[in-house]
């Protein structure tokens, strides 16, 4: 049974901000899923019919490219809604999303959710902040990543998981070398070979798919001078 957006505590702060009507609109046009990791949530090119809001878990957001490539994008995390840049464009989506690890997620109706934002200014301003600040950190992010060389690239990378995404110098990653290599745009062979050496003169530890960040000072003396 689904349970009620008004005691969720997975809701986000623009639902927190709704009043009873308002949520009860919300909770008739609005349903619960969950997928297993790896598993895609939509495809690029899909036709938006439903904003999807990550309760619980990571999604990997990337665009495939034209020599079939995936790039990748960002990681986004729980209490963030997919598909908002399609929503008064060409309800097409722009972005492809998939599982990093299993997730509970919510679909509500387009045009509900359209009719929140224009007849709730409060509701539309918590909107606009959270499209604006993924912008924004997308948007430094990739500038970063262009002026930097191979090993500021992937010190990048390292602050980005501890400090934006898991908010914790020690977490456990469901990326491959791969996929961190894409995220910032070397080969895996680069990224490796940069995590490696990190690691030899102890300023992470890292196995597998957990890293430890034991020097975040070195890291950011890293990135700074990239």
């Amino acid at each position: 049974m689904k349970e009620s957006c008004a005691i969720c505590k997975d809701r986000s702060c623009a639902v927190s901000i709704l009043n009873d009507s308002e949520l009860e609109l919300l909770e008739q046009n609005c349903s619960e899923g969950m997928f297993r990791k790896d598993e895609i949530i939509f495809h690029q090119g899909s036709i938006i019919s439903h904003i999807v809001y990550v309760r619980t878990g990571l999604v990997l957001e990337y665009l495939k490219g034209n020599s079939g490539r995936n790039q990748i994008i960002q990681i986004v995390k729980n209490r963030s809604y997919l598909g908002l840049p399609s929503l008064f464009g060409d309800r097409v989506n722009n972005y492809s999303y998939k599982a990093l690890e299993a997730l509970t997620v919510c679909y509500i109706d387009i045009n509900t959710f359209k009719n929140l934002i224009k007849t709730n200014g409060n509701f539309a301003y918590e909107i606009l902040v959270s499209v604006c600040q993924d912008s924004l950190n997308s948007h430094h992010r990739f500038l970063n990543i262009n002026a930097k060389q191979t090993f500021g690239k992937v010190a990048d990378a390292l602050l980005y998981f501890a400090r934006v995404i898991f908010e914790n110098n020690t977490f456990e990653l469901s990326l491959t070398r791969s996929d961190i290599g894409a995220l910032i745009g070397i080969s895996r062979e680069s990224t490796t070979r940069a995590l490696n050496k990190f690691q030899t003169e102890g300023i992470i530890r890292t196995t597998s798919s957990k890293f430890e960040i034991l020097k975040p000072h070195m890291l950011q003396k890293i990135s700074e001078s990239g």
